[in-house]
């Protein structure tokens, strides 16, 4: 069955004092609901938020790069190990990246990767598919071993925060997972989509075209209609629950889509990005993997944050760039 889009314009009318008396200026905002989720957005009809930056990010990363945990010879004496139950070596390592425990305590399970020791400054523009791919498959190593040593654990996710706007503590790229017996907010209201919605929303997305990007192979790519942050790009891979059922062949894929949605953020003047991979238990019937990926501020002196109340407190997103302007300046890349 066909998805509502739910989409309504709010026109405001105000009186500006000028020389000349005063001066009736009007303004519009777009509301828009998620099919999914039902959560809302404001587009705003002008103006821009977020602004490019020259800010000298790799200048600023070498100032952290002499004590970064994570760089050189210090990712793997000052990095904590696995217990041997759910690897015998106590890290796991694809390529450059290694996948370590977090310090701080998340989820029952909770990791972290990174892309390389000595990738302590990785702009967007050199995300590649070889560097993403081995972050995802250290990560959906340890993902597969935490799962299968504790079953009662049955909430996967994929998470990552990229330069400190994005609300990373750490300068060094990484990306984090967990697995835990209990849902985060986002994954109980997507655990909670009527069977079968995942399929009519796709289905009516790419009958409509207008932010449906394409497809890789398994996994379907679209500019969301309800973003819940800027430039927000989802995907969703029918056939499967959670991240640790992606296969060599998958996280080859994904890793390929998501170091060219990155290299758009480039091309789009942005630096720094959250992404979010959620699963789901199998008890869920009808459940796809899917993901959010977000830009974030970009960091200069006195920058503005992208987060406000409407964000923080009314789980609302606040956006300046519609979904169809952004799946235009996709064009084919996720087209396979």
């Amino acid at each position: 069955m066909p998805v509502e889009l739910t989409r309504q314009v709010v026109s405001s009318r105000i009186l500006v004092p000028t020389e000349n008396g005063d001066e009736e200026r009007q303004g519009r905002v777009e509301v828009r609901l998620d099919p999914l989720t039902g959560h809302s957005v404001r587009l705003l009809g002008e103006g821009r938020l977020l602004a490019p930056s020259d800010f000298d990010l790799e200048a600023f990363g070498d100032q952290s790069r002499s004590w970064c945990p994570f760089c050189g010879e210090r990712a793997t004496t000052l990095t904590p190990l696995f217990p041997a139950e759910v690897h015998p070596d106590g890290r796991f390592r694809r390529g450059q990246a290694l996948c370590f425990p977090n310090l701080a305590t998340y989820a029952k399970w909770n990791s972290v990767s990174i892309y390389g020791p000595d990738l302590h400054y990785l702009p967007l523009e050199r995300m590649t598919p070889r560097l993403v791919a081995d972050n995802l498959s250290a990560q959906v190593d340890f993902l597969a071993a935490a799962v299968r040593h504790d079953p009662a654990a049955p909430w996967v996710s994929l998470s990552a925060n990229h330069m400190l706007p994005s609300g990373s503590s750490l300068f060094h790229p990484h990306v984090q997972g967990a697995v835990d017996p209990f849902p985060t907010t986002f994954q109980r209201l997507l655990a909670a989509v009527p069977e079968g919605r995942f399929a009519d929303y796709l289905a009516t997305e790419k009958a409509r075209g207008e932010r449906y990007l394409g497809s890789t192979g398994s996994v379907e790519w679209l500019a969301s209609f309800a973003p819940v942050g800027f430039h927000e790009l989802r995907a969703l891979l029918p056939g499967l629950r959670s991240p640790d059922q992606l296969t060599p062949a998958l996280v080859e894929e994904l890793g390929t889509g998501l170091a060219r949605a990155l290299n758009l953020y480039a091309e789009l003047g942005m630096q720094s990005f959250n992404l979010a991979v959620y699963g789901a238990p199998a008890a869920v019937a009808g459940y796809v993997l899917n993901l959010r990926l977000v830009s974030r501020s970009n960091l200069q002196p006195q920058y503005r944050s992208d987060a406000t109340y409407f964000e923080r407190v009314h789980w609302t997103a606040l956006v300046d760039t519609s979904p169809e302007e952004l799946a235009a300046a996709a064009g084919d890349r996720f087209r396979s």
